[in-house]
């Protein structure tokens, strides 16, 4: 179950060690005015310039956007593009960095070209030497890497392959986390994935697993099938490809998979977006998150840093409005009036990708232990539509004097509850009719029934579907409350 706000509060106490690449990303935003009559070449009408910390760098920020706390482990140049990363290094709140120079390379910055009204890239310059660090530098960083382990709840390696995590880097900061018990998660870039032997999880775009792999990388199936001979030569518990807009796949070394689709989003710029899925991928699992948790949580992430410009980051805040994005509709706005409404709605969240969850009752008078299995309820899925007893069933079920407050009074307190995604009202006794046009993926009910109580359970299971039952709260009961306070009047 996927309680959000738990989650999110528990990553605020989370310190991610975390070491790579760090490089100056700005970006010159205009547009192609005339061709050049020096040479036939467009000319950049420059209207603004924005920089910002990059690489690896850019996974600090991320981790410190979401509420964690970053020790951040790299090595720049000892010139202008790494004094600028180490003023803006400390002035971020949560990040500590531990920065080596190295005189005899250039801080890796790359320039990109941008045009401000199509937002697409229409060049990039770098400045790099893209080469092992050296030996002394190698030790200098090794140094640097081990004494932090103490202090760090998880430990992330981001390889952008320009130079800082060469195989002895690798080594030595591996064993040594697995010596402190810290899992490792490895945002590759080499194809020889044995590199990284040990690590906890490896996650490459879907582009570096096919050609670590040697496979097409193209399914489900495929991704899997590679993904057993890559986690053997590896060592380690899971791969996770990240997928673009198809999504992302895991798959652990039981042969267990989790795919988690893409959330949809209007795509603006994809720059640095694997650094965002890296950060709330560390900072969910080091919060205790399991697989397929923290994953929705990396790819909520994802969609949020795809719909900026630029190198970006995301925030609790954002995340919360990706994962829980009908929390912040008005009430009647997620109060289903015809049924016809209900099957587009439906439809669509289908073709998303997304998992739909189902509960129902009278919700009377709202009460901590509709709280709790509401909440259990949408933890479970992607969206939940509530089914809600019409007064007229009320009354059938719990005779005279019910419900207290009518229909829609209880329709517009269950909409305001950020776990609800839709309200639809039911003439039935049961909500049979509801379930089987829904047909929704999870079906729950508090734990004081059984499954095979639960009204709908064959046709939810004969659809793939499962049956959740929500241990009830004690003590709380509409009919009780009602009771008590009907005796206080008295």
């Amino acid at each position: 179950m996927f309680d959000f706000d738990a989650l999110s509060h528990a990553m605020t106490s989370q310190t991610v060690l975390c070491v790579g690449d760090l490089m100056l990303d700005e970006f010159v935003y205009g547009e192609v005015v005339r061709i050049s009559p020096e040479a036939p070449a467009p000319v950049i009408a420059v209207q603004r310039g924005e920089t910002s910390v990059g690489g690896a760098g850019n996974v600090a920020r991320n981790i410190a956007a979401l509420g964690g706390r970053c020790i951040f482990v790299g090595l720049v140049g000892e010139d202008e593009a790494g004094a600028k990363l180490r003023s803006a290094l400390a002035a971020e709140n949560g990040i500590e960095s531990v920065l080596v120079c190295d005189p005899s390379r250039p801080t890796t910055r790359k320039v990109r070209f941008v045009s401000e009204h199509f937002s697409t890239h229409m060049l990039r310059a770098d400045w790099e030497r893209a080469q092992p660090a050296s030996g002394d530098i190698e030790q200098k960083l090794i140094d640097a890497i081990l004494p932090q382990l103490v202090r760090a709840d998880i430990v992330l390696l981001s390889d952008y392959a320009k130079g800082v995590l060469t195989a002895r880097v690798i080594r030595n900061a591996i064993d040594a986390a697995k010596a402190h018990g810290k899992r490792v998660i490895v945002d590759p870039k080499s194809a020889n994935f044995a590199i990284y032997r040990g690590a906890t999880l490896l996650t490459p775009n879907r582009k570096e697993f096919a050609e670590a792999t040697r496979s097409r990388a193209d399914s489900d199936e495929s991704i899997a099938e590679a993904a057993h001979d890559a986690m053997n030569l590896a060592d380690c518990e899971a791969m996770l490809v990240t997928r673009s807009e198809h999504g992302m796949t895991l798959v652990q070394r039981s042969g267990a998979r989790v795919h988690v689709p893409a959330l949809p989003v209007k795509v603006r710029d994809v720059s640095g977006a694997g650094d965002t899925v890296a950060a709330a991928l560390a900072l969910s699992l080091a919060a205790g998150a399991d697989w397929e948790t923290a994953l929705r949580v990396a790819s909520a992430a994802a969609a949020v840093a795809v719909g900026k410009k630029g190198t970006a980051t995301a925030s609790t805040a954002e995340l919360r409005r990706r994962i829980l994005p009908h929390a912040y509709l008005a009430a009647e706005e997620k109060i289903v009036a015809d049924l016809a409404d209900l099957d587009a709605q439906v439809g669509q969240w289908r073709s998303e990708g997304l998992r739909i969850g189902f509960t129902n009752g009278c919700f009377d008078i709202l009460h901590p232990g509709h709280v709790k299995v509401l909440t259990a309820a949408r933890g479970a899925c992607d969206r939940l539509i509530v089914g809600l007893n019409s007064d007229a069933s009320v009354k059938r079920l719990k005779g005279e004097g019910r419900p207290v407050q009518n229909e829609r009074a209880r329709a517009e307190v269950l909409a305001a509850l950020e776990a609800v995604d839709l309200v639809v009202l039911f003439e039935e006794d049961t909500p049979i009719k509801l379930i089987t046009q829904i047909k929704p993926n999870v079906l729950v009910k508090g734990g004081d029934y059984s499954r095979e109580q639960v009204v709908g359970h064959d046709i939810v299971e004969a659809h793939g579907g499962a049956v959740m039952l929500v241990d009830v709260l004690p003590g709380f009961s509409t009919t009780s409350l009602v009771d008590r306070a009907r005796a206080g009047k008295r």
